[in-house]
C-alpha cells in the first residue's frame, strides 16, 4: 500500500514568500533554486561566491548575487528581507576533494555560524541546514556490507574528519538556535546527490559523475578501459537530484521536524563495481576495469535508514539508480562533447 504523505510544501504557503538560497551557484543549490521557480515563486535569491558566470545553473528572473559568506557582512546582506533560508553554501566536492582538503571544508564552519545569526536577526521565518552523512560515526561504516544508519547512529560522535565534523557541530548550532531562540530551523543529512547540472570533471565531482566520465572517455579515446578508486567493493546508496530537493521542500515545511536531523537519500545500496555494471548497460559496452589502491576511497560502506523519514513524511525518496544514472549520463556525454568542441560547459 502507498504511504500517505503527511507534509506541506512551500507550494502551499504564500506565493510572496521570500527565498534566500545559499550556494545556488552549485549543485544543489541551482537545482533548488530552479525547483522554487518551477512552482511559481518570483521572490527568489540566489548567493553564492563564484562569479556568475562559473555557476553551474542560472535561472532567468531570479536575483543573482556574487557573495562570499564566510563574511558576517556578507551573510547580512544575502537575508535581508528574506522569509525562508536555505544554506547550503560550503566548500566541499567528492571523496577525492574532502580527504585531500579537511581544513577547506572546515572552514564552512565561518558560513554556517555567521548565516545562522544573520538569518535569526533578520526575522527570517525558516532556516534549513544542508547537513551530511558523513556526520555519522565512522566506525558503524567499515564493513561494504553496511547496516543502514539510523539518524541516532551519529552518536557517539566519530565523524569523517574534517567535512564530517564542520557538518555535525553545524547542525548543533541549528538545534541550539531552536532550543535557546526559538528559531525555526530544519536539518537533512544528504546521502550521495547526483544528477544533470553538477560537478563531473575537475577533482569535485563524486562517483556517479566521475564514472560516467571516464566511461564515455574510454568509449570517445577507444581504450574501453578505466581505473577504479580502490577495490571496487565499497558500497553507498545515491539519490537523484529531483528527490533531494524535493525532500527539501517537505522537510523545511514539517513542524514535526523543527531542529531534528532527518536522512535524506535512498536506501537503494550498490557497491562501486555494481555502479560501473549499470553505467555499462547504459552505455552499450563493457570496459577493462582496473583498480587504484592507493586514491580516496572513503568509508567502507554508508547506506541511508529510511524507517524516520516514512514515519514521519509518509514519503521518500525513490526515483530507482537506474533511471537517474540514464538521465546523468546522457548529460554528461553531452558536456563532455561540448568540452571537446571547445564550448562552455558545466565542469
Amino acid at each position: 500500500m502507498p504511504q500517505t504523505e503527511k507534509t506541506s510544501t512551500l507550494a502551499a504557503a504564500a506565493p510572496d514568500t521570500r527565498i534566500l538560497v545559499a550556494g545556488a551557484g552549485g549543485f544543489i543549490g541551482g537545482s533548488l533554486v530552479r525547483y522554487f521557480k518551477d512552482k511559481g515563486f518570483a521572490n527568489i535569491r540566489a548567493v553564492d561566491k563564484k562569479p556568475l558566470s562559473d555557476w553551474y545553473r542560472k535561472t532567468p528572473g531570479v536575483e543573482c548575487l556574487c557573495l562570499d559568506l564566510s563574511h558576517e557582512k556578507n551573510c547580512r546582506r544575502a537575508v535581508e528581507g528574506m522569509d525562508e533560508v536555505y544554506q547550503l553554501a560550503a566548500d566541499m566536492g567528492g571523496m577525492g576533494f574532502i580527504e585531500r582538503f579537511r581544513i577547506e571544508c572546515l572552514r564552512s564552519v565561518l558560513i554556517n555560524a555567521h548565516m545562522i545569526e544573520s538569518a535569526y536577526r533578520a526575522g527570517a521565518a525558516r532556516y534549513f541546514f544542508s547537513s551530511s552523512a558523513c556526520v555519522y560515526n565512522t566506525d558503524l561504516q567499515k564493513n561494504p556490507k553496511i547496516t543502514a544508519l539510523k539518524e541516532s547512529d551519529a552518536y557517539p560522535a566519530m565523524a569523517e574528519r574534517g567535512y564530517g565534523w564542520e557538518k555535525l557541530i553545524s547542525e548543533m548550532f541549528c538545534q541550539e538556535y531552536w532550543a535557546e531562540r526559538g528559531f525555526k530551523t530544519f536539518i537533512a543529512r544528504f546521502h550521495n546527490v547526483y544528477g544533470p547540472w553538477g560537478t563531473w570533471d575537475g577533482g569535485r565531482e563524486k562517483a556517479p559523475a566521475a564514472l560516467c566520465r571516464k566511461i564515455i572517455k574510454a568509449i570517445d579515446d577507444g581504450t574501453n578501459e578505466i581505473k577504479i578508486w580502490g577495490d571496487g567493493t565499497r558500497t553507498r546508496s545515491y539519490q537523484y537530484i529531483d528527490d533531494c530537493v524535493t525532500g527539501i521542500d517537505k522537510i523545511t515545511h514539517c513542524e514535526e521536524l523543527i531542529a531534528t536531523p532527518i536522512n535524506l537519500g535512498t536506501s537503494e545500496l550498490v557497491s562501486v563495481n555494481e555502479l560501473v555494471s549499470i553505467i555499462e548497460k547504459i552505455a552499450g559496452v563493457a570496459v577493462k576495469r582496473t583498480y587504484d589502491l592507493t586514491a580516496p576511497q572513503g568509508v567502507g560502506g554508508r547506506n541511508s535508514d529510511n524507517t524516520f523519514i516514512k514515519k514521519i513524511l509518509g514519503w521518500e525518496p525513490d526515483i530507482p539508480l537506474r533511471a537517474g544514472l540514464a538521465k546523468t549520463y546522457a548529460w554528461i556525454k553531452e558536456q563532455y562533447e561540448r568540452k571537446k568542441a571547445g564550448l562552455k560547459t558545466v565542469d
